[in-house]
């Protein structure tokens, strides 16, 4: 059985908000003729309804189900978002059970030891795409395994079997749109806005994505759980004295043709947003001899643009691409880099950025959105639109030794600042108040 009876609360923004609480059936039939009630389909409303005397005496332990799909995918920061906030939850919550639906169970449960917990199911989501992943598989899964609050990133189900949390981790489809093709824009749009009114709780990562979202879709800020993000020390942390091979990566640095200490690097998928082609011809502008530039990255197929740019301009000699970087070999490209170079145009958080102020190393990023939030007297920073001012702040910092050394002492700092366990309590918290007062079956 499934929670009690749903009914829709308003908050004070006027957002129709789903919540469930225990009601008779009569109460849901008063609740169902509101506004905003028929977004849960008739179909389902039946079966998300149970009388309240059917409930009394009979409690158990709730059920969290997790959409882990993006563990399947290529490295991304909803990705390390997802492993590293229920590393710690699964440890926090004994009195939970969490359920991870992923196509690949049995390679999350050697992940780390969080996922072999007495209170934790990694179960099979065979990978069918996002139109099977919405339409039916995790309504599926929410009732097969009576799920008590499914949390997703982004978008819920189309027709969910149960309360949601949603974590939207940036409203860039809103404001950014030329990143984005026309048909994602859609897509986007109406599965954000959809899940912002019927999700029973709503997080996002950063507080500019928390004024972002309150802002476009009218929501009250008091209603969103900022979780904010972490970084794992264990893997990003600094070089240790420089010219010893520690087994911190030194050789695989080596073996890439460079020096450890004595070249550039970024990170990210290589598409528009992130803004590579600006990055090679800010490159392009700084004074010879340059430490050589690492791109760390999956390429999007339909964007090409910054490895014809590095053609053009004559620059392959100085210039890697790097697409297939294991997990485990990031964190050597990070930690004995120069200097991590970030120009993106817009980003809800900005995980590499603090992964790279964990490693020690000092960073040039952008002016602009959650970056600002996260950079603040951290990193040089600069306007991504502009390649003069992009080549302005990488000169600045390789040629100042002393600025690189106090960006490190604060990145440091920041890093140290965004705890993995931190954030897991503050998930929880948002969990238990979900949880206060109800009674599951």
């Amino acid at each position: 059985m499934r929670l009690s009876s749903m009914q829709r609360t308003t908050t004070p923004s006027g957002n129709i908000r789903g919540q469930a609480c225990p009601s008779s059936r009569r109460r849901w039939r008063d609740a169902a003729a509101q506004p905003g009630v028929a977004d849960v389909h008739p179909f389902l409303q039946n079966r998300m309804t149970t009388s309240i005397s059917s409930l009394a005496g009979q409690t158990r332990r709730p059920r969290i189900g997790v959409d882990f799909h993006t563990f399947d995918e290529r490295y991304q920061g909803s990705r390390s978002h997802l492993l590293g906030l229920y590393r710690e939850a699964v440890r926090r919550a004994p009195e939970y059970d969490f359920i991870f639906f992923c196509a690949e169970p049995a390679r999350l449960r050697e992940v780390d030891p969080a996922f072999l917990m007495p209170n934790v199911r990694c179960v099979e989501m065979p990978n069918q795409g996002g139109v099977a992943r919405l339409g039916w598989q995790l309504a599926l899964l929410q009732r097969r395994h009576r799920i008590d609050l499914l949390h997703v990133q982004y978008r819920m189900p189309l027709l969910p079997w149960g309360a949601c949390a949603v974590t939207i981790h940036d409203t860039l489809f809103e404001t950014h749109p030329r990143f984005y093709t026309p048909k994602f824009l859609r897509m986007a749009r109406f599965t954000g806005r959809r899940s912002v009114r019927q999700a029973a709780l709503l997080l996002t990562v950063s507080r500019f994505s928390l004024q972002e979202i309150a802002r476009l879709y009218g929501v009250d800020p008091m209603s969103i759980t900022v979780t904010g993000n972490g970084v794992n020390l264990a893997r990003f942390h600094p070089a240790a004295v420089a010219g010893t091979d520690d087994g911190h990566g030194i050789g695989l640095v080596r073996a890439l043709g460079v020096e450890p200490g004595q070249y550039l690097v970024t990170v990210g998928r290589l598409e528009p947003r992130k803004n590579h082609l600006n990055l090679v011809r800010a490159y392009a502008r700084l004074a010879t001899p340059r430490p050589p530039l690492l791109i760390v990255g999956q390429r999007e197929l339909e964007h090409d643009d910054a490895f014809a740019e590095v053609e053009a301009l004559g620059l392959s000699a100085e210039i890697t691409f790097l697409e297939r970087v294991a997990d485990a070999e990031l964190p050597a490209l990070v930690r004995h880099a120069r200097a991590f170079v970030y120009p993106s145009f817009a980003e809800g958080f900005g995980m590499p950025v603090l992964e790279a102020m964990a490693s020690g190393v000092p960073v040039v990023t952008s002016a602009t959105t959650a970056l600002v939030e996260l950079a603040a007297g951290a990193a040089v920073v600069a306007d991504p639109d502009d390649p003069a001012a992009i080549a302005g702040a990488i000169s600045e910092l390789l040629a100042d030794a002393g600025l690189r050394e106090r960006l490190v002492a604060r990145g440091l700092e920041v890093a140290a600042a965004h705890r993995w366990d931190t954030a897991a309590k503050k998930l929880l918290g948002a969990f238990r108040r979900h949880f206060a007062g109800r009674l599951l079956n």
